[in-house]
């Protein structure tokens, strides 16, 4: 896990200027997932890797009731969702690692994970827990860049060289393969760009 450790401490240095930063990226990849995740608002979401809670506000515009948990490793991240959602007391957030959710089994109707799955020291551990805390017939979604575009592999290759906290990117079936180890049931999937440089997709799958 020591890792995640690093993942922890760059987060909570970031915290304070992320949404600034990376304000368009977010903005158009969690935009793209909300309208894919087309919630009726009655779910019990779990949001992996929650970060400063950008896709929790997404959400409670359109049902401002919308229960939502949202787990990140990063506290200083959690508090920048806690101000932004501080309104809402169906949102709530917690620090917990993507292999340790602290939530019983069959407890939530959607998980979603997004732009974090190449962190993950050991991404079949984080699916299985995922798969844990899902009802069954649950809807899982994983948003992440996509190593099938050459810019990403070529972002891969750099950040594996540059910055120790980045794990790796996949490619569509990777990610797939991933899925169906742990026996989900993939529904759909689906590469796409953001803009001409960032390469994404993503995958739902059920939990059978």
């Amino acid at each position: 896990m020591r890792k995640e450790n690093k993942v922890r401490e760059q987060y909570d240095q970031l915290a304070e200027q992320y949404d600034l930063r990376w304000r368009r990226y977010v903005s158009s990849t969690l935009s793209f997932l909300k309208k894919w995740m087309n919630v009726k608002g009655t779910e019990r979401i779990l949001d992996v890797a929650c970060g400063t809670g950008t896709l929790e506000q997404l959400l409670v515009k359109d049902h401002p009731n919308q229960n939502i948990s949202g787990v990140d490793i990063s506290e200083k991240m959690l508090a920048v969702a806690r101000s932004k959602l501080s309104t809402y007391p169906n949102v709530t957030f917690f620090k917990a690692s993507a292999f340790r959710i602290p939530f019983p089994e069959e407890h939530f109707d959607l998980v979603v994970c997004a732009n974090s799955f190449h962190f993950f020291d050991d991404p079949t551990q984080s699916l299985v827990e995922m798969k844990r805390v899902l009802k069954t017939d649950g809807k899982l979604i994983i948003l992440d860049w996509c190593r099938d575009y050459l810019i990403c592999r070529l972002c891969d290759l750099c950040l594996k060289i540059f910055d120790s906290t980045h794990k790796q990117c996949y490619t569509q079936r990777e990610l797939r393969a991933f899925l169906t180890d742990v026996e989900f049931h993939v529904v759909r999937e689906q590469r796409f760009k953001t803009n001409l440089i960032w390469g994404m997709m993503i995958a739902e799958a059920r939990k059978p």
